[in-house]
């Protein structure tokens, strides 16, 4: 277990048990240290993991017998959790894995004010570490029947989608929705469908999906491709697992990148500033009308920007290059205001691309080469050991090596270790290797002039990276 970009994860089969409870225990000793009072609301959730209803129980067992009363959420989108909870004051918990294998999952914690900080995820890693020799998870109240408000929070986070768009905005437009496994399945067309598109459902699932809007395999943009031809659709929009990331695909199933989407949202929102990490596009600069700030990838480093802006004032956005868009400031759409949710959210930047859209009557291809911006690429190596990644990161530290191993792009010109190596080369060309936080995965990031270009330059990095890492298993040996 370990905290990663976005909540702790681990492997499902370790997470059922004892581990769930004991991290559980520990954010409720957090709560109760940050003056959260015994007895209050927890809101829980959950998304569609063959694990997530098991660990989801071992969570408000563990909460009730630490003095807290679970309120149970549900099979329920995260943004939609964290919305419900914020507006009652309370905490909350969402078991789910996200974007990653399904043999994995993990807990997102939320305290009053929203999502938990590094220094929380810190003193609980502390405090499990202490604990977890002598815990047993507690047993009395498993199978106990607790308060359910899915629907009440399901209303809300419907009600905040259909206001950022006058009814009817849609009208007129052909939408596919991909359900496949997301808790957002049928209230992502219901909500597109009340505001006057037509939608058509493809591709749900009996079983587990992990869709990772950074890195989305061949095999479902073929799919994509697929249904836009056959059913003459505008656009075909999706979300990850727990719809805290959205996927959006334009009229030739080509994806729209995750920071594009949200450009797209903070040109919607009329940013005033907006924070983002490193990996996002360089291009999206003060250019357009916005201040920009870079941070670490993970939500929790661009929420702790967000708050330090807070006493500047103006509209503040986050988004990452996942496409997950963050609201640090209450604003004003379609003259109601939009209270701030800071977490990623997936239904806001899928409202503020397809109005886009329908104000500006132009296809989203076209309004992707609207904003010129370089041409990014990504993808990642995975089932690749931390271990490896760490070695690889510290051989690359030396920048003779680094340059060595960039050898076939050119010559590194600078080199940034906001969040792993992130080099530009003489061409302009930026080539960045990440270990991620979240799976035993090693990602790379790339711009280039032409589309072919930047997918060359990560398939080749990704290749060297993988020699690399056997290589240095055969020293081992």
């Amino acid at each position: 277990m370990k905290f990663g970009s976005s909540g702790v994860r681990g492997l499902a089969s370790e997470l059922v048990g004892k581990a769930s409870g004991l991290y559980t225990e520990a954010f409720a000793w957090r709560l109760i240290s940050s003056r959260v009072q015994p007895n209050s609301s927890v809101f829980i959730g959950r998304d569609l993991r063959d694990s997530s209803q098991a660990i989801a129980n071992n969570c408000m067992a563990a909460l009730a017998a630490n003095g807290f009363q679970p309120i149970d959420c549900g099979t329920i989108p995260t943004p939609a959790l964290a919305l419900y909870a914020c507006k009652h004051g309370a905490a909350a918990l969402m078991v789910t894995g996200s974007h990653i294998p399904a043999d994995r999952n993990g807990i997102k914690f939320y305290g009053p004010n929203g999502e938990i900080s590094k220094a929380d995820e810190a003193a609980i890693t502390r405090f499990v570490a202490e604990r977890s020799i002598a815990y047993c998870l507690p047993t009395a109240c498993l199978g106990t029947t607790w308060p359910m408000h899915r629907e009440e929070a399901i209303a809300s986070y419907r009600e905040r989608a259909h206001d950022m768009l006058e009814p009817g905005s849609l009208s007129g437009m052909r939408l596919g929705v991909y359900q496949h496994s997301s808790v957002a399945a049928e209230l992502l067309v219901q909500v597109l469908r009340s505001l006057g598109a037509s939608v058509v459902a493809v591709g749900k699932t009996g079983t587990f999906v992990p869709v990772d809007t950074e890195a989305v395999d061949a095999a479902t943009i073929a799919k994509l491709k697929k249904w836009v031809r056959e059913f003459g659709l505008d656009a075909i929009v999706s979300t990850d697992a727990d719809a805290d990331r959205p996927l959006i695909a334009d009229e030739n199933g080509d994806l729209l990148r995750g920071d594009l989407v949200g450009l797209a949202t903070a040109l919607f929102l009329k940013a005033d500033t907006i924070v983002t990490p490193v990996t996002s596009n360089s291009g999206i600069s003060k250019a357009f009308g916005f201040a920009v700030q870079r941070t670490k990838v993970g939500s929790p480093f661009v929420i702790e920007a967000m708050e330090a802006l807070h006493g500047a004032g103006g509209v503040i956005v986050g988004f990452e290059a996942n496409g997950g868009v963050l609201l640090g400031s209450d604003c004003v759409v379609n003259g109601k205001t939009l209270t701030a949710l800071p977490t990623r959210d997936s239904f806001l930047p899928i409202m503020a691309v397809l109005s886009t859209m329908a104000s500006t009557k132009k296809k989203l291809s076209r309004l992707r080469g609207l904003w010129n911006l370089p041409v990014c690429a990504s993808d990642r190596l995975q089932n690749f050991p931390a271990e490896s990644s760490r070695r690889l990161m510290d051989h690359l530290a030396s920048r003779n090596a680094l340059q060595h191993f960039l050898a076939s792009f050119g010559t590194v010109a600078e080199i940034d270790e906001t969040d792993g190596l992130r080099a530009r080369m003489l061409s302009g060309e930026i080539i960045h290797l990440r270990p991620s936080g979240n799976a035993p995965e090693l990602r790379c990031y790339s711009e280039a002039s032409t589309e072919s270009r930047a997918m060359a330059i990560v398939a080749s990095t990704l290749q060297g990276a993988h020699a690399f890492a056997l290589t240095d298993e055969i020293e081992d040996l």
